[in-house]
């Protein structure tokens, strides 16, 4: 199951603040949480126990909490990588290695007797999980994410992107990548440019970046890295089909009840024969084959309206299609709506036979 996650930082602020974000967090849908266990500076006593105080709390609200770790902090618990019961005893789900090892240590971690997941890093493209797996782990508690990025310019290109993360689901490791709220305004740096790890999601709303994640099809879990996002983008991403792409659209004025029916109630699909200048979905050119489709709005076409076809074109009346270019109207193709200005850009993901709706 796909799922949705935050991120905390204890050192960066107050307890009740923390808590009061992943109640909101659970509230709407949430059920991941990454948070950082990168320094342990200072009294470590109090600085563990106000940990797990908030760990305690969030497995409270049914969320899986992962800390980033690194070799720094083994050392300064004195933590050995064959017994994580340290990890265990604060109530974490699983922890991420900021830094890795061999593979060896690694593939010796999944075995934990706590099932503890094991999360590494996706980012880096080298060959460290066929490392890992060389030296047969325990699959089913090995996990991946990808990094973020706080430095604008910094977030990996998308071609890097797919490389990497194809590479760990042909193995069939569950996957994550980060997201960036425009409202949120720290991680855990100082520096504070949005906070994903796509480059090209750095200014994007919240929710199409999530949509994009998803669309994917390489990435199980979606996380905000920075905090702390607005209630009203955690409702939006709590409303998010994670399985299939909506659209949010805005219909014309003039659209008819079987034209708005076609547009917000049918299951789409793009056909298998693409064309580069329309997504075509010609199952309801059949399904309302005897139904009249006057002519009304006949305007040229821009990238991104959604069309249906009048009766003028025959066989094809009823048709629904998404605009990929500017084309001159025929003066037989109905403008119906359009897709919000944010979204045309996931227009170039929609792939053959792939299935969407409009909302």
């Amino acid at each position: 199951m796909k799922q949705l996650g935050i991120s905390i930082y204890p050192e960066n602020a107050s307890l009740k603040e923390n808590k009061d974000y992943l109640s909101l967090a659970a509230k709407n849908g949430f059920t991941r949480v990454f948070t950082c266990l990168l320094s342990v500076k200072g009294d470590k006593k109090k600085i563990i126990n106000e940990f797990k105080e908030i760990v305690d709390y969030g497995k409270k609200l049914g969320m899986d909490i992962i800390a980033d770790v690194s070799p720094d902090v083994f050392k300064d618990l004195d933590i050995n990588y064959k017994d994580l019961s340290f990890f265990k005893g604060i109530g974490l789900y699983g922890i991420r290695l900021d830094l890795g090892f061999t593979g060896n240590e690694e593939s010796i971690m999944t075995f934990n007797p706590y099932d503890l997941k094991i999360e590494i890093n996706m980012s880096g493209g080298t060959k460290y999980l066929e490392n890992i797996l060389s030296y047969r782990p325990k699959t089913e508690n090995l996990i991946g994410s990808h990094n973020f990025y706080p430095h604008v310019y910094t977030g990996i290109s998308r071609d890097h992107f797919i490389k990497c993360s194809e590479s760990f689901k042909k193995e069939n490791i569950r996957t994550a990548a980060f997201i960036s709220s425009r409202n949120a305004s720290f991680g855990p740096w100082p520096v504070n440019e949005g906070l994903c790890t796509l480059e090209e999601h750095r200014n994007l709303p919240i929710e199409v970046q999530a949509k994009d994640l998803f669309n994917t099809g390489l990435i199980d879990d979606v996380i905000i890295a920075n905090c702390f996002a607005s209630e009203e983008e955690l409702h939006k991403l709590g409303e998010l089909n994670k399985d299939m792409i909506e659209f949010n659209v805005e219909l014309v004025d003039k659209i008819s009840d079987i034209e708005r029916k076609i547009v917000l109630e049918e299951l789409h699909f793009n056909r298998g024969d693409i064309s580069e200048y329309m997504i075509r979905s010609t199952q309801s050119r059949v399904k309302y084959e005897e139904h009249n489709f006057p002519i009304f709005n006949p305007i040229d076409i821009k990238r991104g309206d959604i069309l249906i076809e009048s009766s003028l074109y025959k066989r094809y009346k009823g048709e629904l299609q998404i605009a990929l270019k500017g084309m001159k109207n025929s003066g037989r193709t109905n403008v119906v709506g359009r897709i919000s200005k944010e979204e045309l850009y996931l227009l170039d993901y929609i792939k053959p036979w792939q299935k969407f709706k409009f909302k």
